[in-house]
């Protein structure tokens, strides 16, 4: 595809910058916070954006790939999220475009888009976590319901969400994907239980969930029994594509030459200049690049009507890997200032905050991204993908 902007892109690309800078005036930076991302979205539904990548038919705005491109780009340069209102936004809705009916569009569309209510995935299980055929959660039909009994793990925001979309085993089949019902459980249902699980940094962003006899209308099955597991595949395929990271990568590219001109070399110069620091950050910037030409090329087939198919793993597999080299070069940027943020060497973060101002935002991206290379399907399974489907090996 053409990668030049044409005028009217550009054109486009100053209306998104004006939007931002009348939302969030400098110095104000968005700061990741409830209220924040409220005035976000409805900055954003002010210009018909908010559903920025639905289609024209639910209340997407229609962008072509180039304005998509320009979105990305400059609310990741203004440190800003591309959409708000979660996996509901991004991942669920696109299974409710293809598979959902009418009843159920109309249901859970509109509060997803409003950020009324939000969604939590339960995919992964003790033992089933890269390997989702291997699910045991189990629904029973019970009339008018299916009668739920299991437990998910690794459920992201499952403690701040009001619905899961989940996997569960209807029927045993000798084809193991087979059998496996795509459901929609309202959260506060009795039966359900929220377990917290307090990550390496601190944070309360992951969750056990587990499910005692907890009753789900058929009303709330996406599609037909047993075919969740083809439902589950294009929902991956679209969280995969997401996670090229891209736009935060480029941040962190900028942030990293910054930080490093900053701070002095081993050769009398800035770490920037050091022949070993710029080698590895020149080869990651270059990966960076390519992977970028293989999104747009990606963002140019979906726009076109195409699934993102197997090249979604592709993407994911070198996004999150670059995402872990620039935050280990951040590790290397910070120097001794990083150990009090290590939790296991220092205990609880120190305050007031030491080193840089940065050092404890990249810190705890660089602790985050450690789960990148699992989340949403192992790199393992990412080159079973495209061994399997790109290489066809």
């Amino acid at each position: 595809m053409d990668l030049d902007l044409s005028p009217e892109d550009l054109a486009f690309r100053d209306q998104v910058r004006a939007l931002i800078a009348d939302t969030f005036p400098p110095p104000e930076r968005f700061d990741g916070g409830r209220a924040h991302e409220d005035r976000w979205r409805r900055a954003m539904a002010s210009r018909g954006w908010a559903a920025n990548k639905w289609p024209v038919a639910f209340g997407g705005p229609g962008w072509s790939p180039a304005q998509a491109f320009v979105w990305e780009r400059e609310t990741a340069a203004a440190g800003l999220p591309p959409q708000v209102g979660g996996m509901g936004m991004g991942m669920l809705a696109p299974i409710l475009f293809a598979y959902g009916t009418l009843a159920q569009q109309a249901r859970f569309l509109p509060p997803t888009l409003d950020d009324t209510e939000r969604w939590c995935q339960g995919y992964s299980e003790p033992g089933a976590g890269s390997d989702l055929a291997a699910l045991r959660t189990r629904a029973v039909r019970d009339g008018e319901a299916y009668v739920v009994d299991g437990e998910k793990i690794w459920t992201s925001g499952a403690h701040v969400a009001d619905w899961m979309f989940c996997l569960t085993r209807t029927s045993d089949e000798t084809r193991r994907q087979a059998g496996i019902t795509f459901l929609l459980i309202d959260m506060l249902s009795p039966g359900v239980a929220i377990h917290p699980i307090i990550s390496l940094d601190g944070r309360h962003a992951f969750n056990r969930v587990t499910f005692d006899g907890v009753r789900v209308p058929v009303a709330n099955r996406i599609g037909e029994e047993g075919r969740g597991w083809t439902y589950a595949k294009g929902l991956l395929t679209h969280e995969r594509t997401g996670q090229a990271y891209v736009s935060l990568s480029l941040e962190l590219l900028a942030g990293l030459k910054a930080a490093a001109a900053a701070i002095p070399g081993s050769a009398g110069g800035s770490l920037l200049e050091d022949p070993g620091f710029a080698g590895r950050l020149t080869e990651a910037e270059i990966e960076l690049r390519a992977l970028e030409i293989t999104e747009l090329r990606t963002l140019s087939q979906v726009q076109a009507g195409s699934a993102p198919g197997a090249q979604s793993s592709i993407l994911k597999l070198k996004g999150t890997d670059i995402v872990q080299r620039m935050t280990e070069l951040f590790v290397e940027c910070a120097g001794p200032y990083a150990a009090p943020w290590f939790p296991e060497i220092a205990g609880p973060p120190p305050e007031p905050p030491v080193g840089p101002p940065w050092v404890r935002r990249e810190l705890a991206r660089y602790f985050e991204g450690r789960a990148a290379s699992i989340a949403g399907g192992t790199d393992e399974v990412q080159r079973n993908i495209i061994a399997k489907h790109v290489l066809r090996l």
